[in-house]
């Protein structure tokens, strides 16, 4: 294999995939390195929402997810700390809306990354363990690793060097901005369950009382499958001293709202964790000769906890400032700093938004409150679902009068 080129994507999951897909067809020679060989599992939630669709639509990719096992997502269920359950559809301007999928990542990531990997220009490189970045003259160059099967050193070279590898990113670690902010990341579990009773095709977020100011989610899989969680803020998981599987299976057992769900249901995985670095936390994402995407970049929703759009979002808009860079012949941060610019003028409102949320899903009598009111509201109902639909119109929940008008309704 040749040991250089245009750019290298150090990461195959939805993020360097879809990069890897966007600068081939731009005519750029890429090389993909993972140290997964594919398909693989990744330790997720597993929902592909509507930034996530928009992408696969631009690259060709939606219809073909119909072949994807995968269970269609139409709306959500919250359910509040006293538990009032409230069920809201996705809408669009008064008609339903097909919101997204929940697909087991060993399946979506590897419907992605096999894509990648027949498209032209792209010369894929599965368990390669990405060690170090090859500096020259203050500028990232290239990456040297491990051929995990042979155990070989490699170094390859290329004018751009792309971190799509995840919160724990060797690019954004060896550049220096791979900073855990507690305040701002996220420890989450997932197990695998089938059979637990009452599920739709709704995901659920469930604000329990005993993992506050975290939250429990049920989301549904195909042929009965459920992918179970917990989350919490990790400045909060050490300050109140929580042992989450401990708190997540008591949930499961104890609670009424789903210990009858769970009777019979049968465990398919290890209780698996993670960390979600939140874009509530701003991370330089671009210097001299790198740029970084998704989890590796900080973009994580900070109330949904959702990250697959953003990373395939994050790949699109650096696309064309790539494409600007080698018409310029110039890799430098200046460069890569409308990159940045972009990427925050489109995500930015909403992470600032969903930060707030999240904060205010921290005050428990306000959860009561909202959660009761549109329960037995239509007209609230419908507001909030235009909301999540819609993230101009999400900034609604932060002002006084949506809460005078809840008073009043």
């Amino acid at each position: 294999m040749e040991n250089r080129f245009d750019v290298i994507v150090v990461g195959g999951g939805p993020g360097g995939s879809s990069a890897a897909m966007y600068l081939a067809r731009q005519g750029r020679k890429v090389l993909l390195v993972d140290k997964a060989r594919f398909p693989r599992d990744k330790t997720c939630g597993d929902a592909v929402g509507g930034k996530a669709l928009r992408v696969l639509r631009e690259l060709n990719l939606l219809e073909g997810m119909q072949a994807v096992p995968h269970e269609r997502i139409e709306g959500v269920i919250f359910s509040s700390p006293k538990g009032t359950i409230l069920h809201i559809p996705f809408k669009v301007n008064g008609e339903g809306r097909e919101a997204g999928y929940v697909a087991m990542r060993q399946h979506f990531d590897n419907y992605l990354f096999q894509h990648a990997k027949k498209t032209p220009n792209v010369t894929v490189l599965e368990e390669f363990q990405a060690t170090d970045l090859v500096w020259e003259n203050k500028f990232v160059a290239g990456i040297k690793g491990i051929d995990l099967g042979s155990k070989q050193a490699k170094e390859f070279k290329a004018k751009l060097v792309i971190g799509a590898d995840g919160s724990t990113s060797i690019v954004a670690t060896k550049v220096g901005v791979n900073t855990i902010v507690p305040e701002h990341n996220c420890i989450a579990l997932r197990v695998y369950y089938r059979n637990v009773k009452g599920n739709t095709n709704n995901i659920e977020i469930h604000f329990v009382k005993d993992l506050l100011p975290g939250y429990f989610w049920i989301f549904p899989l195909q042929d009965g499958y459920a992918n179970v969680g917990v989350g919490m803020v990790t400045s909060d998981v050490k300050k109140k001293k929580v042992n989450l599987q401990e708190a997540m299976f008591k949930c499961i057992k104890e609670n009424e709202l789903f210990k009858e769900r769970f009777e019979g249901a049968e465990i398919l995985s290890d209780v698996k964790g993670w960390t979600l670095p939140f874009g509530s936390f701003h991370r330089k994402s671009y210097g001299n000769g790198y740029i970084l995407l998704g989890d590796a970049a900080s973009l994580v929703d900070p109330f949904s906890g959702e990250g697959i759009g953003n990373a395939m979002t994050s790949a699109r808009i650096a696309a064309p400032i790539i494409e600007k860079a080698f018409k310029a012949n110039d890799f430098s941060e200046n460069v890569f700093r409308e990159y940045d610019k972009n990427l925050w003028e489109a995500i930015g409102p909403e992470l600032d938004t969903s930060y707030k949320l999240q904060r205010i899903g921290r005050i428990t009598p306000l959860l009561n409150f909202v959660v009761d009111k549109a329960a037995n509201n239509k007209d609230i109902q419908n507001v909030i679902s235009g909301m999540l639909a819609n993230e101009d119109a999400k900034k609604d929940f932060l002002t006084p009068l949506f809460y005078l008008k809840l008073l009043f309704a």
